[in-house]
């Protein structure tokens, strides 16, 4: 009898190893997988278990270009605002959230960052008028910066064929000032939505709605925010919430997950120029399945 139970034990995942060196092993595994497309800096993960309430990343400081998780971003900015009655919850505003986070729409960001820093696009603006209107667009950088949040910039429109006039204006001569996140500061925004602590729990819970992905049906689109990113490697009966960003640069994803074991975690993963490698993230969601999820054994 003690022999049968040593080896069902032997067959399930070692948990000896802690977060940090599973992380620093995932991350080498993949850059190994995908070389030589994919490199050491061409990569970042914050991993947080929910239930150890341990942290670790793997150039989780690094500012990277966001995609459109920087989403996430606005859509606790908008609630925050709507929470302290300085920005007007309406319907419209809210089809504009769920367009934003459900469908990815660029369109909807727009005017929900436009509603949260008072500007407008428009034609570039003389030195002093832009100085005035930047002002105002870097609102919603104040507020984070005022919540302790370090390396990033979320103050720039999301497009899918360029910024015009003022945008580009915004952006800098070279790009510079493109928005940038970090894998650490997405993962602890989206752990404060996940624990309630973004704002109310009631607004909370309506923003884990929106990021929460049925990923059991067929898929709409290649790039499939439910299907096409880390639900690959879920197990059925899995709870999957997620913002996935992709462009012609990046491939990312930024997700809440809850096993069927109960295991409960955090994970944001950040690509450099692989984009059209869409087999990056499930593997390194399939690393994180084998961690945390003990299948049943007789």
């Amino acid at each position: 009898m003690m022999l049968r139970t040593l080896l069902i034990f032997a067959a399930l995942p070692a948990f000896s190893q802690n977060l940090g060196q599973f992380v620093r092993d995932a991350a080498a595994k993949t850059v190994a997988k995908f070389a030589p497309a994919l490199n050491d800096s061409q990569l970042a993960l914050t991993v947080i278990d929910l239930k150890s309430r341990e942290t670790a990343d793997y150039r989780g400081d690094v500012p990277i270009y966001p995609a459109s998780v920087v989403k996430l971003f606005y859509l606790v900015a908008a609630h925050a605002q709507m929470e302290a009655g300085t920005l007007a919850d309406t319907p419209e505003f809210e089809r504009a959230l769920k367009d934003m986070i459900v469908d990815s729409s660029n369109d909807a960001t727009g005017l929900v960052l436009d509603s949260l820093t008072g500007t407008t696009g428009g034609p570039e603006l003389p030195p002093t008028e832009f100085a005035a209107w930047m002002e105002k667009r870097n609102a919603v950088n104040r507020y984070f910066a005022g919540l302790g949040f370090q390396g990033i910039n979320v103050n720039q429109k999301a497009f899918a064929e360029g910024p015009y006039g003022r945008e580009r204006q915004a952006r800098g001569p070279n790009f510079e000032n493109n928005n940038r996140l970090t894998t650490n500061a997405t993962a602890r925004l989206l752990r404060s939505i996940v624990e309630h602590k973004a704002v109310t729990s009631k607004r909370c819970d309506a923003m884990l709605a929106l990021l929460h992905r049925d990923y059991s049906g067929p898929a709409k689109n290649p790039d499939d925010q439910a299907h096409a990113f880390s639900s690959k490697a879920l197990p059925p009966g899995s709870q999957y919430y997620s913002k996935a960003g992709w462009t012609s640069t990046t491939r990312h994803d930024a997700v809440y997950v809850e096993l069927p074991n109960g295991a409960r975690y955090v994970a944001v993963v950040f690509t450099v120029d692989n984009a059209h490698n869409p087999d990056i993230i499930p593997f390194v969601s399939q690393l994180l399945v084998d961690r945390f999820y003990l299948r049943p054994r007789p």
